[in-house]
């Protein structure tokens, strides 16, 4: 992957044992051609010498926050204009809870207060600091704050201290792809795509509700990844807890009727539909006007239920303005078998398949692992966090359009 050569990016080394592996990272941003900028904090240069990323991109290290050599000695204003894109890799515990507060005592600080463009974190901690509610909480805060901001990983498995869990530094590779990506892979320039995600909420009365576990996160990692193709996106969306992308337009809806009528308005004579939302099947007959009130131990009511509307066989079906139709498969078990089995008969172009019976994967979790199959290719991905999933999906569906 190459890009521009006026791509500025200031990379943000903070104080982790992961600080090694920015190094790498560096190097690849520089071999695709970018300007590249190396920020370190104090701590960082305990574990890796400026010296390395001097070598690396013939560029002195910042960390000063008032650098005489700096313009008029205010460095933190120079590289806020200066940078297209700022990467902070390793982002630590600590770096975190600082910029969730809006401090302003270093040269990181200062800088991200004082810059407007995209940041992408790279978070990297032990299991149990990543997983303490306080950095979930600073990681919220700032997820609130700019919505804009792109997050890689952390990645699971064994950590230096001996620990097996999330908190691992993704890989350069990843973090590169993300950013670099962001900035050069227009492959869907000029596509209009919609995109389901989520779940549905079918009402039993007032305050009750038939639904799913579906958390969002895979149709919403779509977006953001179709979005940064260049693609114009619509994401009808049921009930989630998620920030929308930036550049995205968010079409809100509850029930499956809903959804139905929502993707169908804007589905005729796009370019792209992929279905992730996790569509209630049936939905009941009547909805109680009034809460049921609970009268004993047990329910004996009956609630009869009828089928919804198939969202995806029915874009599928268009015979006027039919997009490219991709579906998604949650299967428990012989999951490509029954993947394909719902391509054949809905006349989807394509189905993604995910197996949410292995363990950490799928509903709810930040990672997944996928198959994609239609009547030419099977091509499998993962286990990875849900945006690289996405980001690899768009380019291979981008192949078919």
């Amino acid at each position: 992957m190459t890009v521009e050569a006026n791509l500025k990016i200031l990379v943000a080394v903070t104080g982790g044992i992961a600080a090694y592996k920015s190094a790498e990272l560096v190097r690849l941003f520089v071999k695709a051609g970018a300007d590249v900028q190396v920020l370190m904090t104090e701590g960082a240069q305990a574990f890796v010498t400026p010296l390395t990323f001097q070598a690396l991109t013939g560029k002195a290290v910042r960390s000063s926050l008032l650098d005489p050599a700096a313009e008029l000695g205010m460095g933190h204003i120079e590289l806020a204009r200066w940078a297209d894109h700022i990467v902070i890799a390793p982002a630590t515990a600590d770096s975190l809870a600082r910029l969730s507060q809006g401090m302003a005592n270093d040269l990181l600080t200062t800088v991200i207060l004082a810059y407007q463009g995209p940041v992408t974190i790279a978070p990297a901690m032990n299991q149990a600091m990543w997983s303490n509610v306080i950095t979930q909480d600073n990681i919220k805060r700032l997820s609130a704050f700019h919505p804009h901001w792109s997050w890689v990983g952390p990645d699971a498995g064994e950590q230096a201290c001996g620990d097996v869990g999330p908190g691992r530094m993704s890989s350069p590779e990843a973090i590169a792809h993300q950013v670099l990506g962001a900035a050069t892979d227009k492959t869907l320039t000029g596509k209009r795509v919609v995109i389901s995600a989520g779940p549905t909420r079918e009402r039993l009365d007032p305050v009750r509700y038939i639904s799913n576990f579906s958390s969002g996160k895979m149709g919403y990692a779509l977006a953001q990844a179709a979005q940064q193709a260049g693609a114009d996106v619509v994401l009808v969306s049921g009930p989630v807890a998620l920030q929308v992308p930036k550049g995205v337009r968010l079409v809100s809806v509850e029930s499956a009727q809903d959804m139905h009528d929502a993707v169908m308005k804007a589905a005729v004579g796009s370019d792209l539909f992929i279905a992730t939302a996790a569509v209630a099947d049936y939905r009941p007959e009547t909805t109680a006007a009034q809460k049921m009130k609970k009268s004993d131990k047990t329910l004996s009511r009956t609630i009869d239920l009828v089928e919804n509307p198939d969202i995806v066989a029915s874009v599928a079906r268009l015979t006027t303005g039919r997009p490219f139709v991709v579906g998604f498969a949650a299967e428990t078990h012989d999951a490509v078998a029954y993947g394909q089995d719902k391509r054949v008969k809905k006349q989807l172009d394509m189905v993604v398949i995910n197996d949410v019976s292995v363990p950490g994967l799928g509903f709810g979790s930040d990672d997944n692992q996928v198959t994609l199959v239609s009547a030419e290719i099977q091509e499998s991905y993962g286990p990875a966090a849900k945006i690289r999933i996405a980001q690899w999906l768009i380019e291979k569906i981008a192949d078919h359009l």
